[in-house]
């Protein structure tokens, strides 16, 4: 069932963003009987808004999953922060702050401090109650078939989803012309391989010019993606199965195992025409409200 109604996925941030009724405990028995999946898929419950009176900052390009893991936890634990989109082609800026251009960089200024390495990142803010109540994001489960998931449809992501990031001029990384060109320099499109890739094609930087590669990404983005529309949407249902619920992906609750998967499964929003099975559909809306950080649905291509 493909959800894309706006009513629909209000009605889905609305009921994010509602505490749960505590579930009755009326006696030992009826908590026995009461089924470990459903007390497990149950959603999970926000703590108070954590307002610092310097916000945290965190330096991000909207596209990258890296960055969305750690705007996802900050939006779990209903952290106030700032987000600084960077643009794709600024090198002065995140090497200012931590060495070379990388993202996310994170930033508490109440303490002069700065890092990056989203994991590193998450790690930090959900052992520091500061931030709220620490270790609500549960860790890594270490799940290999949602893994070898994610590495069967990278070919299929890469060809389908890099293309639509430039194309649509709307993500704040590639507002102008200078951070478009600099996204499709260094990120290679299939079935070609970083090393065939690198390079302009000038003296200084030798490799495949960059009007090939300009012409690479207009030709990928006139194709008709239909074919490989059918094979994402297969593999979609294949990740159905695997997730647990609505609200998690793994028994327990959410883990690192959402902000990873989550992180990844944004960028499919981009592309138009995608068919989501139901569960895994309630899932993107319900992490999106959860976190505060949006899908990309209204500007797919």
């Amino acid at each position: 069932m493909k959800i894309f109604g706006y009513a629909i996925v209000l009605a889905a941030s609305a009921n994010a963003f509602m505490v749960p009724a505590p579930m009755m405990q009326s006696s030992r028995h009826s908590n026995l009987v009461m089924s470990a999946s459903a007390t497990e898929a149950s959603p999970f419950v926000q703590g108070p808004r954590i307002i610092r009176d310097e916000l945290p900052i965190v330096y991000v390009y909207d596209h990258c999953p890296f960055c969305v893991r750690v705007r996802l936890a900050l939006g779990i634990k209903n952290v106030k922060h700032n987000v600084h989109f960077l643009q794709n082609d600024d090198i002065p800026t995140p090497t200012k702050l931590i060495g070379k251009k990388i993202a996310p960089i994170f930033g508490i200024p109440e303490d002069d401090f700065i890092m990056g390495e989203s994991l590193d990142i998450i790690e930090k803010v959900d052992s520091d109650d500061r931030f709220g109540t620490t270790g609500q994001i549960l860790p890594a489960t270490g799940r290999t078939d949602i893994k070898g998931w994610q590495k069967s449809v990278q070919t299929l992501l890469r060809t389908l989803q890099r293309p639509r990031y430039v194309a649509t001029g709307l993500l704040p990384e590639f507002q102008q012309l200078d951070g478009r060109h600099a996204f499709i320099k260094n990120h290679q499109l299939p079935p070609y391989e970083k090393p065939e890739w690198k390079g302009d094609g000038s003296d200084e930087n030798p490799g495949m010019p960059m009007d090939e590669k300009l012409q690479l990404y207009a030709e990928a983005m006139a194709k008709d993606p239909a074919p490989l529309l059918e094979d994402l949407n297969a593999k979609l249902i294949e990740l159905d199965d695997m997730v647990y619920s609505e609200h998690h992906c793994s028994e327990g609750g959410i883990s690192m195992d959402d902000i990873d998967l989550w992180a990844r499964l944004r960028s499919i929003t981009i592309i138009k025409g995608v068919i989501w099975p139901e569960k895994l559909r309630a899932y993107m809306n319900n992490l999106s409200a959860l976190g505060d950080v949006p899908l990309y649905d209204q500007m797919a291509l």
